[in-house]
């Protein structure tokens, strides 16, 4: 994936993460989230929950890996009931607009922040105004040099939690790369450029607005070291370039917007007065949004028959006898590992049938025509909610040749109950396949709910999920059901109870330390995956 100058990266939970200027094989464009996980998860190692008083952070040898996750978006029901908080920050040409966002996250110190750059929304120039650039007689600082359309739209799906592309802008050659950046998860959204109060649907999109005013002098030192060290421009250009558009266009377009900011910050990034009393009023509307969706799931739609979108494995002498025996407590790790594969496989040829197919009719050896049945669709794709969904993929596999695989890591926050999260990596499209989500245990359905919403923002159709778990509570099946009645579900079985620790009753235990062999903290659920370390 090639990167994106003008995208600064997601900052997770007061770090940042690294602003890449190289570009990537193929595979990197798979990548949904920043920064990368490695999802490599090492056997018979169980960690616990993150204590409050180190950083969220886990380093290795290669790479940081940041453990604070994304906390729901979405409601019981399953829409969305919040939106990220757009700031947005204006300013001239190198007045600090990116340095007073990067002090604005620094001191949110907030999961999920995405500094968005005005700048990759530059217009693909023409031939014409491709000679103008090189020449430095294009007008880059008027509003026309802008796609405010293409601009309005992202950023709106972006506020609404939608997966979003952003165009990857080349200053030296004045055009997009032919690789854009994918962004998805934000909670926050810092919006900079020198346009961003120019248009009327883009100020509707901005919950603050943030003028940063810089004396004209610094400005034009910072533009000179800017483009000539990172942009390979002469001193010449540049400076003709600022007096003939630069300048002017500040006065005309950029100056008289101030008056529509909700605060000025004289001084750019050093003003930590004004950006101390930003970041109190980001934190006060954060709260307000908080959400608590799995105290709701407990309360909710219990009682009712369950969903025809139902469809649990016949109980066969077989089919009971492998539940006797991964339900056994007793059972050695070889035995359950052996039996839960056996189910697996026969749970995922069941959920294959739901499928859609149409007729084809083939030649057999002996000169007879056959009408047989063929897939009706473009691609499968397999999806596990990481660890114990990540078990359900050799079974995938061994009866869907080259099926894709992508992986979403989901994890029980322990001081507030819900689940967040915290990785997910999707193959390139996936909006047009047929996903099949994997999961172990689901109890109250919450990780289960989170996995289908997060499909739903990369423009997986509804009808096109099958939800597939060795063992549900009924209380999460009704969870999933309500929320998005055309997923199918698929399990091999579904236990009537869910405690107040939202073990499934009677169940079977916490399936991922069980397979694993690691030992389970004392207060798991059956919806939580693997915890960071303390």
């Amino acid at each position: 994936m090639n990167t994106l100058p003008a995208f600064s990266g997601a900052r997770i939970s007061g770090c940042w993460a690294l602003r890449a200027d190289g570009s990537g094989g193929a595979e990197d464009s798979l990548d949904r989230l920043l920064p990368t996980v490695n999802t490599s998860l090492s056997p018979r190692k169980r960690t616990t929950s993150q204590c409050k008083s180190e950083p969220p952070l886990l380093r290795t040898s290669k790479r940081t890996i940041y453990t604070a996750g994304r906390p729901p978006w979405y409601n019981e029901h399953g829409t969305q009931s919040k939106e990220a908080f757009v700031i947005g920050l204006c300013g001239g040409s190198a007045s600090g607009k990116t340095t007073v966002a990067r002090k604005i996250i620094e001191a949110l110190d907030v999961p999920w922040v995405v500094l968005l750059s005005m700048d990759s929304f530059y217009k693909v120039l023409t031939s014409e105004q491709q000679l103008q650039a090189a020449s430095n007689d294009y007008n880059f600082d008027h509003p026309d040099a802008f796609d405010f359309v293409l601009l309005v739209h992202t950023l709106r799906k972006l506020k609404q939690g939608k997966s979003v592309k952003i165009p990857v802008y080349d200053f030296t050659t004045h055009g997009r790369q032919k690789e854009w950046k994918t962004v998805y998860g934000a909670s926050v959204i810092i919006f900079e450029g020198i346009m961003s109060f120019a248009d009327k649907e883009l100020l509707k999109l901005l919950d603050m607005k943030i003028f940063v005013d810089t004396d004209s002098d610094i400005r034009l030192v910072r533009r000179l070291r800017r483009d000539i060290t990172e942009r390979g421009r002469d001193i010449e250009g540049v400076i003709k370039q600022y007096n003939k558009f630069v300048k002017p266009a500040f006065e005309q377009y950029i100056e008289p917007t101030m008056r529509l900011a909700d605060i000025v910050v004289p001084r750019g990034g050093g003003n930590m007065v004004a950006i101390d009393l930003i970041v109190q009023h980001v934190h006060s509307q954060l709260e307000e949004r908080e959400l608590s969706v799995r105290a709701a799931l407990a309360s909710a739609h219990q009682a009712q028959p369950l969903p025809q979108t139902l469809s649990v494995l016949e109980s066969t002498p077989q089919v009971r006898g492998m539940h006797t025996i991964i339900r056994n407590k007793d059972t050695n790790r070889d035995e359950f590992i052996f039996y839960s594969k056996r189910l697996m496989r026969l749970l995922i040829e069941r959920a294959l049938s739901f499928l859609p197919s149409q007729v084809h009719i083939v030649q057999t050896p002996q000169g007879e025509d056959y009408e047989g049945r063929i897939f009706h669709g473009k691609r499968i794709t397999g999806v596990s909610i990481l660890r114990a969904g990540e078990t359900m993929e050799p079974a995938l596999r061994a009866v869907c040749k080259d099926v894709r695989i992508g992986k979403i890591l989901i994890q029980t926050n322990q001081d507030t109950g819900e689940p967040e999260l915290h990785y997910l990596r999707l193959p390139k499209d996936i909006s047009e396949d047929h996903v099949i989500l994997m999961d172990c245990t689901v109890s109250t359905g919450a990780a289960a709910m989170m996995a289908i919403r997060v499909l739903l923002d990369h423009d997986v159709q509804e009808e096109k999920i099958l939800l597939v778990s060795l063992l549900m509570a009924e209380m999460g099946v009704h969870s999933v059901a309500y929320a998005f009645p055309q997923v199918k579900i698929i399990t091999t079985a579904v236990d009537k109870k869910v405690n107040d620790l939202f073990h499934i009753i009677p169940g079977i235990g916490n399936f991922g330390d069980r397979y694993f062999g690691t030992d389970a903290p004392t207060d798991w659920s059956d919806d939580d995956m693997d915890e960071p370390s303390c």
